[in-house]
């Protein structure tokens, strides 16, 4: 922000008592928004990604990046995490190993474009590239879920996530966090998705606490 007065008003007064009030009200909104605030920030959104790994150490793949969301700016409490679950892969090469699959939701107060970026940046940390082929076996995969009630559609960024409704694996931790959840392009609640998917292959629980 810059703290910079007005052309022509305190710069040119006369009064040491304007200047000395002027620097005081400039000190407190710099102590007001001292820690990544800014007073352009945008209201907490509820938001939830959804997380996958089936090479490596799966869960520690998963904790890794649970991590470094958590640690992000405009990322408040509170954090919640789903269930971790074990699905059979889909749309992936044959022999794929089994992914571990959960979802985590926090308040973000910034933009779900910056958001998604700093998401791909974390997978990179983690050994994914930015070129990794789609439908293939992968250490993480993080996916941005929704923002709030925004509705994104454009080349970079689809808001809420335009495949979740279909997928049992986001669904079933989804809906341990948000079962009652109505997406804004949606009619039915997460669970009521999850209760009629279709979507062949088990998702079995794995552990509670992660």
């Amino acid at each position: 922000m810059d703290y910079q007065p007005a052309a022509g008003t305190l710069l040119d007064a006369e009064c040491t008592g304007a200047v000395d009030l002027w620097r005081r009200s400039i000190s407190a909104e710099r102590i007001q928004y001292a820690g990544h605030r800014s007073p352009l920030q945008l209201p907490p959104m509820k938001t939830a990604v959804a997380l996958g790994s089936n090479l490596g150490d799966r869960l520690e793949n998963l904790r890794a990046a649970r991590r470094q969301i958590i640690e992000l700016d405009w990322i408040r409490p509170p954090v919640v995490s789903a269930r971790i679950y074990e699905a059979e892969p889909v749309d992936c090469e044959p022999g794929a190993s089994k992914f571990l699959n959960t979802v985590i939701e926090f308040d973000f107060e910034g933009d779900p474009v910056q958001l998604l970026e700093q998401l791909a940046r974390i997978e990179e940390s983690l050994g994914r590239k930015r070129d990794h082929p789609k439908n293939v076996s992968r250490r993480i995969d993080i996916d941005l879920l929704y923002c709030g009630d925004q509705q994104i559609d454009n080349e970079r960024l689809q808001l809420p996530h335009p495949r979740m409704h279909l997928r049992k694996f986001v669904l079933q931790p989804l809906a341990d966090i948000r079962s009652e959840l109505r997406l804004p392009d949606q009619r039915k609640t997460v669970q009521e998705l999850l209760t009629e998917s279709d979507e062949s292959g088990e998702v079995v629980r794995l552990m509670n606490d992660w």
